[in-house]
């Protein structure tokens, strides 16, 4: 999960096979049913909207129904609880489920109090960091590109005469309100659909 106290929150997915990135399965998730920065709920609805096709009884390759051998969580004990309920709400209780904290490197599995830790040294443990700092670095990517565009997006949103178009020809031109700023007038006006009264107003409103 990643977000800034609940904005423009989103979920990742990475799979691994045989020790290996799988990055045709990854799948983003874009957080719709929480507003506030509720990293538990948050992850609830993630999981939920993961296993809601879930079978005991399929396991199609390339497709949703694909049954996990395991799902780590990033994440302690709470985050833990959470994944388990939301599984457990779609009927997914057979597949095995565990979470890495990052402090300390801790893992924790259902009805054991203790966490597990292993030798940082594990070839087990170094697996599942693989898993999860690939997880962060694939919803963090997808969330830098959320908040770029809504950031870009509230920018122009009282400015009359540039509507989605006119917004999506300028961030695939500049890729920021700071280099539109920084851009000339001359340059805004070359921008596809735009003219040189448009960007004179862009320029005078930024």
């Amino acid at each position: 999960i990643s977000d800034i106290q609940g904005k423009a929150a989103v979920g990742s997915m990475v799979v691994f096979e045989k020790g290996k990135p799988k990055s045709a399965h990854y799948r983003r998730f874009r957080i719709r049913t929480v507003s506030t920065a509720d990293d538990y709920a948050m992850l609830h609805e993630v999981l939920k909207r993961r296993f809601k096709r879930f079978s005991s009884e399929t396991s199609t390759p390339g497709t949703w129904a694909i049954i996990p051998d395991l799902v780590l969580i990033d994440g302690g004990k709470g985050q833990l609880n959470a994944a388990l309920s939301a599984m457990g709400e779609v009927g997914a209780f057979s597949v095995p489920v565990a979470s890495l904290a990052k402090e300390n490197e801790e893992i924790f599995i259902p009805r054991r109090a203790e966490p597990i830790i292993l030798p940082r040294s594990s070839p087990g443990l170094q697996l599942l960091q693989r898993l999860r700092d690939e997880a962060h670095r694939f919803a963090l990517g997808y969330y830098q590109k959320i908040r770029k565009r809504e950031t870009f997006a509230s920018a122009f949103d009282n400015m009359v005469g540039i509507g989605p178009k006119r917004k999506r020809a300028l961030l695939k031109r500049f890729g920021s309100v700071q280099a539109i700023k920084e851009a000339s007038i001359e340059e805004l006006a070359a921008t596809r659909g735009m003219t040189e009264s448009l960007a004179k107003r862009v320029k005078e409103s930024l």
